[in-house]
């Protein structure tokens, strides 16, 4: 709900302070590399940028994707553990964008990077689920999201004109819940089943 109202927000503010939010409070790699760029808002953005969408398609993408991947983890890990992988997902998928683009003064926003945070943790459940095979199993589908995400980046995304895709940090988000899924499972009480 939170990245819907700020988007209504930001879409009802005069169109200047609507550019000046998307400068300073996206995501602008420039500022963590060129002497004397950093400020105030690059302290914000890694996580501010989460909150801030290129339009109405990309907002929806996000909320349904959200909504999809978001709902399983939080019944594992509770609201507050989910969130948390979340916004460190979204941190993470912001500085693999820096990596890769770390003069770039383009600003990237959106909740894509936390989002794929939160598929990696699905794919994870996934393999601690599923029996045999366990993380070897999910291996094929994470390396073709990586490669679906290389793909879009370079050739764009249906539906979103111009934008362009910061596919990077979709990998940077992924790798974190894939890979640290465990760190935030650690003293989670395991639910007994329902008799």
């Amino acid at each position: 709900m939170a990245n819907v109202g700020i988007y209504v927000v930001v879409a009802a503010i005069p169109w200047s302070w609507e550019i000046w939010t998307i400068l300073n409070l996206g995501f602008v790699p420039a500022k963590y590399s060129v002497a004397g760029a950093f400020d105030w808002t690059a302290l914000a953005a890694p996580l501010s940028h989460q909150f801030l969408h290129g339009g109405v398609v990309h907002l929806l993408v996000n909320m349904v994707m959200l909504a999809a991947f978001g709902s399983g983890v939080e019944r594992v890990l509770g609201t507050r553990r989910m969130l948390f992988l979340y916004f460190i997902s979204g941190i993470a998928g912001g500085f693999a964008h820096w990596l890769f683009y770390p003069v770039s003064t383009v600003p990237v926003v959106g909740a894509s990077g936390a989002i794929s945070g939160l598929f990696g943790a699905v794919l994870r459940l996934m393999a601690l689920r599923g029996g045999a095979g366990g993380f070897l199993r999910i291996l094929p589908v994470a390396v073709i999201w990586i490669g679906i995400s290389v793909v879009v980046g370079f050739t764009g995304m249906p539906g979103t004109g111009e934008a362009q895709i910061a596919w990077a940090a979709h990998i940077g988000g992924f790798l974190v819940g894939l890979l640290f899924f465990d760190l935030f499972t650690i003293g989670l009480r395991r639910r007994r089943p329902r008799e």
